[in-house]
């Protein structure tokens, strides 16, 4: 009996530690990000009433190029602030460097074979995470060296990609609309992109970058953060009154709810934050894509 205990025990932490592994490479590379961009399309697509798998796999490939072009660019930066990670792009750099500029190429060429309008939408976060990883001049900051700056730009892209992709494809195009879901995936990512710099504040002191954490400490970035999640309130009574997204009212609570929950979770003084707020704020879309077409209501 005690040797099936030790057997099993050492079978189980052989599944714990391959499957850490796992989760850690999906993390470092950003093919964990690149899905939930993936799904964030999808719900896009659901508020939309419409659905096309190109634009998510195209989602998911224009993400993973520009997240790992950054990934790149910061390997010294992230020797402090996530040092696995910088351990595990430098094992892999030349075929990673690869697979980037792949999945650049495959973006552009899906979405010219299903339509030509999908390039100005892709070039976008392509221009602007160019600008945001490399510093092109000496005398020029990158977007994510000024304060504040980079976050916009981050909020910019997947505001940009997200809510316009899925319009190419619907023939009836309603601004407000449209500009109802841009809001609505700008500020989630505004937000998260922040939550990020919250983690990385350490090493972001060290490194003397003046991000929105380092600037206004952990407490005041915590309340800015909540008073920006607050506006998805009459965001969302507005939306209700113009007759949109009534279907999925339940999903918008729940998101508002979840946003509160790990704002106040991850903005802790002195807490140590992890892969949880890869895995809980980077996959938040991959639950709600996944629950919309099944909680709604009529």
């Amino acid at each position: 009996m005690e040797f099936s205990g030790t057997m099993t025990n050492i079978i189980l932490t052989k599944y714990m530690l391959t499957l850490y592994n796992f989760i850690s490479f999906m993390i470092s590379t950003s093919l964990f990000l690149a899905t939930g961009g993936f799904f964030k399309v999808i719900f896009s697509g659901l508020l939309y009433n419409t659905f096309a798998s190109y634009n998510a796999i195209i989602t998911f490939l224009i993400t993973f190029g520009v997240y790992g072009l950054n990934k790149l660019t910061d390997i010294k930066e992230d020797a402090i602030n996530t040092p696995e990670r910088a351990n595990i792009i430098g094992k892999i750099q030349s075929k990673f460097k690869f697979f980037v500029a792949i999945s650049f190429i495959l973006s552009l060429l899906l979405g010219f074979i299903e339509n030509i309008l999908t390039l100005p939408v892709l070039i976008f976060p392509l221009f602007l995470g160019t600008l945001y990883s490399v510093k092109l001049s000496n005398n020029l900051p990158r977007l994510k060296d000024i304060t504040g700056v980079k976050n916009l730009t981050i909020a910019l892209s997947w505001a940009v990609v997200t809510a316009f992709l899925p319009v190419i494809f619907i023939s009836e195009k309603k601004i407000i609309l449209i500009l109802l879901i841009f809001w609505f995936f700008f500020l989630k990512s505004y937000i998260n992109s922040i939550l990020f710099d919250v983690r990385d504040i350490q090493g972001d002191i060290i490194n003397k970058v003046r991000t929105v954490p380092v600037f206004l400490g952990i407490t005041r970035t915590k309340n800015l953060l909540l008073a920006l999640n607050s506006i998805y309130i009459p965001w969302l009574i507005f939306s209700y009154s113009q007759g949109f997204f009534r279907r999925y009212l339940f999903i918008f609570f729940f998101a508002i709810a979840y946003g509160y929950w790990y704002i106040l979770y991850f903005c802790k003084e002195r807490k140590k934050i992890g892969k949880s707020l890869d895995l809980l704020v980077d996959g938040e879309f991959i639950g709600i894509a996944i629950m919309a077409p099944f909680i709604l209501i009529k």
